[in-house]
């Protein structure tokens, strides 16, 4: 009888479950509240560690949504075996971030091109120098195009995928921020990295929920319930891939 790498430790299911193209909100509630809001026919394929993922269908087309936990190390073991032991093909981020660039403002949108790390994630490769992680640049060609036909307000450029989300050095973004990096997350790196070994496409598409330039910030809440545009650009791109 065959092996079959699945289910693996951390998903509980087979790749006939799941869509070719998964979006992944950090949130576990997040991932609920789309397959609730924005799904028919939605099912629970996973519920493994609370991370809970359904496959539903979009305007005809099925799509998947599952968390992908905290940080790099949380988003490295699902992408990695979404991409490498249940089929998919396409992952698209939906997260939050906190602006470096005075240019942003709250909900504003973020298509990272690419994604700067203070990680040792790409260690694992044994590379001679520094990686780039980038998008596919299908999926964000397609998420611009997208972004302008809803009128949404939105920056394309490099995203800082941090390992630290209290840092010692408090001042670390202005750093950043003078090489044009827009804003500061937790897990684009090493979805661009996972998905550059497996030959497949991601894309991380952040709304800003808060602000290192201005202090501002969005409640608990209203990241839950107000980030509807990222979802519905986000959808809208899964159904036209």
């Amino acid at each position: 009888m065959e092996n079959k790498p699945y289910p693996t430790p951390h998903i509980c299911s087979s790749p006939d479950k799941i869509a070719k193209t998964v979006l992944m909100p950090g949130d576990p509630k997040r991932s609920e509240f789309v397959a609730k809001n924005f799904l028919t026919s939605a099912e629970l394929f996973n519920d493994v560690r609370g991370v809970k993922g359904y496959t539903g269908y979009y305007k005809g087309k099925s799509v998947s949504v599952m968390a992908s936990g905290m940080g790099m190390p949380s988003m490295g073991i699902y992408s990695y075996e979404l991409f490498n032991f249940f089929e998919v093909d396409n992952i698209i981020r939906i997260g939050s971030a906190g602006a470096i660039s005075p240019s942003l403002r709250l909900r504003d949108i973020v298509l990272g091109m690419g994604a700067c790390t203070n990680s040792s994630f790409a260690s694992q490769y044994r590379l001679n120098g520094s990686y780039a992680p980038i998008a596919s640049f299908e999926l964000l060609r397609k998420a611009a195009e997208i972004s302008e036909k809803m009128g949404l307000s939105y920056k394309v450029g490099n995203l800082l995928s941090s390992d630290t989300f209290y840092a010692d050095f408090s001042d670390e973004s202005t750093s950043w921020g003078k090489l044009g990096v827009l804003a500061v997350e937790m897990e684009a790196a090493a979805l661009y990295l996972n998905a550059a070994r497996a030959s497949k496409n991601a894309l991380a598409i952040c709304t800003v929920s808060d602000s290192l330039v201005t202090g501002e910030a969005l409640s608990a809440e209203e990241r839950q319930n107000s980030f509807t545009d990222m979802m519905t650009l986000a959808l809208d791109l899964a159904t036209s891939i």
